[in-house]
């Protein structure tokens, strides 16, 4: 395809589209051909999860469908088969983790939020360990509000109001106590600790005023760097009880930070120079400003104006010897003065306008003394594939050309003007959105209104370029005057995988840019991308060939690995053995290689499977070492999306969690959901023995003798310690044996049975155990059935951090508790046709199918039942073909 070029009095070229490069320019063409390989060996995956609501309650589940993509190529993702998603709280902990595996690069998955969650603002983060190569900055991570009311007893309220004392900006924070009926908690004791960007600045302690109101003042130090934080408030109810509750701190600076961005990266001295500019407030939100740039002199030379999200941009062309300033005004009135930045002598200006619907125009100036210096390299590409490049000689000052978006595909493409030897020298990011890799949905028999509890079967048609397509979709169903939706800052499918994957930062209302295709909304994106990092291109890297550096493999499926030494020298030949009595029995077992290594790859198991690995030399020696290979965690980052962080929960969710906690009432009744029961403080006359950790399935104390590790804390050996201990044991050769028995006791270690004839007590590294329980008489050994009949030894070892960990309590032999696939829930949705129910039917997610497939002729069905709740019902549907063309599509109709 031919891309024509204005020539506007310049240079006329005439490029040709990367199907057909210029054959003459070798140089180039071997250039791009390097690009292709690098950014093929390194292609990169996006990630985007279809969540079935905007936000929450205590007691819901969320229900997600994932689709990773190619970052490259654009197609579902056959790189990793195996996907994260985490739930972070507000203190950035994982309270929850799912490892998912893919097919195709699709997935679902779900959360259950239990009432021993507290509310607040949540992110869902979601990553593949391939994808940490290139950083946190392109996860899928996303803010999501989390009310409570259904097992909430304290519900707060806060404001806060910057002032300035002595040049400190000082922040007075107002918190407001209630009950569930709104009837305050007066006179109540409040300890708080207030932290800045997780540094603590403020500590203390006061008592509610008859309104249930207590206010915290505290001195910002420094308002350019801590910009946001939190307060951890505890507050004592009359019960005496005490409950946590931890306040976001947005507003802790009145400080607004005003950016300017040349476009393409420098100004230069007698060049048209356009500018975009940012102004960002503490909170991460855009700020109205307007103002004039002025030169040495004090003259206007411009005028600007930010919309509502805080950008925009003006030309400047700025003259040698001057020294230009912004006169800013803010919202408020206030004023500032800034300097733009310092333009150089002698450069290049990369100069792009993106606002026509059909193409876009792109010009390079060079300054005057670079004429006929050298012949440049224009390119633009996407993730790697370069859709267009072309020669720019020196001999003019403008070249000037235009490019048809229809040559384009769908997301942000990256121009940049590189050197005769290929360094950069300008580089400018637009997007473009193509209809013709998009697929459309259309609904074939949807009626404008239904009636409550009416059974809606749905077919829905699946096109592209008027032909069917064969997808995989996902579905949601909500009632908005329930669960509203906010338009502009949903997250959804488009604008993840096309706009904010490929930015680093924060996007604020990215749906603004998708609601309109129209000259507005076009430009205030180009303004967004002229003031916005994004993922970038090794130019060095690709110039020198280099071989990109993972230092995070690609996962493909669950193994289980390690090392197995000897002396310190790897065990070669020698037999590993992996066992599990998690559902049923299971064993296996391989050899290692030359190198000591070992890799079950051919296994799949659940979360929370126990394993035990075992080794010997090819001699069977069992005395050796095991080091299981681990991953080390992904770092939790600072929430980075500053802008969707709600002060106040509970009270933005005030309805939804109205409507939710009747639901949740319902089903409690019914017996389909549990509450944590909190019990009042009471008086303990009579002290209960302390429990312990033990994996006893009789339970923790049902034994005949216990020895905890502080009993064993002086022992040399578990054998040396045990003998003439117990009554009716003895302790042979390391091993125990139970009076009137011939066969050894069996040893349970953490509920595995690894005991017997060929086990040792003593391979047992005593610092290692919790507890050890005996059990030698009927009544305790009855619970193991025959693996009890000689009696049992149940050890339980110390966890460390958890469950997930590996327990090395001797050598040849340790306890494995792997991180395995998450048990995937089936969403109910109630048949009353078959199953006619008088209760009343208040669900707030009225239907949710995470594995909507069209078949060939592009036809996909849904069949569910309307709530008894009246209202404009909202059916979101999303998804990809295996070409990589996109689906969303909202279909609305009433429930009466």
């Amino acid at each position: 395809m031919k891309i024509k070029l204005l020539t506007l009095g310049t240079v006329l070229l005439s490029i040709i589209s990367s199907s057909s490069l210029w054959a003459q320019h070798a140089d180039l063409d071997n250039f791009v051909k390097k690009l292709d390989e690098t950014t093929s060996k390194n292609a990169q995956e996006k990630v985007y999860l279809h969540l079935d609501k905007p936000y929450y309650a205590i007691g819901d589940d969320i229900w997600f469908k994932a689709y990773t993509v190619n970052a490259k190529t654009g197609l579902p993702s056959t790189i990793s088969g195996l996907l994260y998603v985490e739930l972070i709280n507000e203190k950035d902990s994982i309270t929850k983790q799912l490892k998912l595996p893919m097919r195709s690069g699709i997935t679902w998955g779900d959360f259950k939020l239990t009432d021993s969650l507290s509310e607040g603002n949540y992110r869902i983060r979601a990553y593949t360990q391939w994808m940490r190569n290139a950083g946190a900055d392109f996860y899928f991570d996303k803010t999501i509000k989390i009310g409570n009311s259904w097992a909430n007893k304290v519900f707060t309220s806060s404001n806060n109001v910057v002032s300035t004392d002595n040049n400190l900006q000082k922040v007075t924070t107002t918190i407001k106590f209630t009950d569930k009926q709104n009837i305050p908690y007066a006179s109540s004791q409040v300890t708080y600790e207030v932290k800045l960007n997780n540094k603590t600045v403020e500590r203390g302690k006061g008592q509610t005023n008859a309104q249930g109101e207590i206010i915290i003042e505290t001195v910002n130090k420094q308002p350019e760097a801590l910009k946001s934080g939190h307060i951890v408030a505890n507050i004592t109810l009359p019960n005496k009880q005490v409950i946590s509750k931890d306040i976001p701190l947005k507003t802790t600076s009145k400080n607004i930070d005003v950016q300017f961005f040349p476009e393409g990266g420098k100004l230069v001295e007698n060049l048209p120079n356009k500018i975009g500019l940012k102004a960002i407030n503490s909170n991460g939100l855009g700020e109205l400003v307007s103002g004039v740039i002025i030169n040495n002199e004090g003259t206007e030379i411009s005028k600007f104006e930010t919309n509502k999200l805080g950008m925009g941009s003006f030309f400047l062309n700025p003259i040698a010897e001057q020294i230009y300033k912004a006169n800013l005004v803010f919202a408020d009135g206030s004023k500032k003065t800034v300097n733009l930045p310092t333009a150089d002598k002698s450069g290049r200006v990369l100069s792009v306008s993106n606002i026509d619907s059909a193409k876009m125009s792109i010009k390079v100036y060079l300054s005057e003394d670079l004429l006929n210096k050298e012949e440049y390299n224009l390119i633009a590409q996407h993730n790697g594939i370069v859709y267009f490049s072309t020669k720019v000689a020196s001999s003019k000052q403008v070249v000037a050309l235009t490019v048809p978006k229809d040559s384009l595909p769908s997301g942000i493409i990256q121009i940049s003007l590189l050197s005769a030897n290929f360094s950069p020298l300008n580089e400018r990011v637009v997007f473009v959105n193509n209809l013709q890799d998009k697929i459309d949905i259309k609904p074939e028999n949807l009626k404008p209104s239904y009636g409550k509890r009416a059974k809606m079967d749905l077919s829905l048609a699946t096109t592209n370029s008027n032909k069917p397509v064969q997808g995989s979709f996902s579905v949601a169903v909500t009632n908005s005057s329930t669960v509203k939706p906010d338009l502009e800052n949903e997250t959804n499918i488009l604008t993840k995988l096309l706009l904010t994957s490929d930015l680093a930062g924060y996007v604020e209302k990215p749906n603004y840019y998708f609601l309109n295709n129209d000259r507005n909304s076009r430009y205030d994106l180009d303004n967004l991308l002229l003031t916005q990092g994004w993922r970038k291109v090794d130019w060095k890297q690709v110039a020198d060939g280099a071989e990109p550096v993972a230092k995070f493999p690609v996962e493909k499926k669950l193994q289980i690995s390690g090392l197995v030494t000897k002396g310190g020298k790897p065990v070669v030949k020698g037999k590993v053995s992996l066992v599990s009595f998690s559902g049923g029995f299971f064993m296996t077992d391989t050899l290692t290689d030359d190198k000591g290594r070992f890799n079950f790859d051919k296994i799949e198991f659940l979360d929370s499977t126990k394993f035990i690995v075992q080794a010997r030399t090819d001699k069977d020696r069992k005395f050796v070492e095991i080091v299981m290979d681990a991953v080390p965690g992904q770092v939790i980052n600072r929430n980075p999306n500053t802008g969707d962080i709600e002060v106040n929960v509970n009270q933005s969710l005030a309805a939804y969690l109205q409507e939710s906690s009747k639901y949740f009432d319902d089903q409690t009744k019914r017996g389909l959901l549990n509450r944590t029961i909190l019990l009042d403080e009471v008086n303990i006359v009579e002290k209960r023995k302390p429990s312990y950790e033990s994996s006893n399935i009789g339970g923790a104390g049902n034994a005949d003798a216990v020895f905890t590790a502080k009993d064993l804390e002086t022992a040399f050996s578990l054998s040396q310690y045990l003998q003439g201990r117990i009554a009716g044991v003895q302790i042979v050769n390391g091993q125990a044996f139970a009076r009137g028995n011939q066969s050894p006791m069996a040893i349970m270690v953490d509920g595995m049975n690894i005991g017997g004839e060929d086990f040792n007590l003593d391979d047992i590294v005593v610092q290692d155990i919790q507890t050890v329980e005996i059990l030698k008489s009927g009544a305790t050994t009855a619970i193991y059935g025959m693996q009890g009949g000689a009696g049992v030894i149940v050890i339980t070892t110390k966890r460390g951090e958890g469950v997930r960990s590996v327990n090395p309590y001797t050598p040849g032999l340790i306890n494995y508790v792997p991180k395995g696939y998450a048990v995937v829930r089936e969403f109910y949705s109630p048949k009353y046709d078959v199953k006619p129910d008088s209760r009343p039917d208040l669900r707030t997610t009225v239907f949710w199918e995470p594995q909507m497939v069209s078949d060939v002729n592009g036809k996909a069905k849904i069949s569910y039942f309307n709530t008894d709740v009246p209202g404009t019902y909202r059916i979101v549907v999303e998804g990809i073909d295996v070409h990589g063309n996109l689906a969303r599509k909202v279909i609305t109709y009433e429930v009466k």
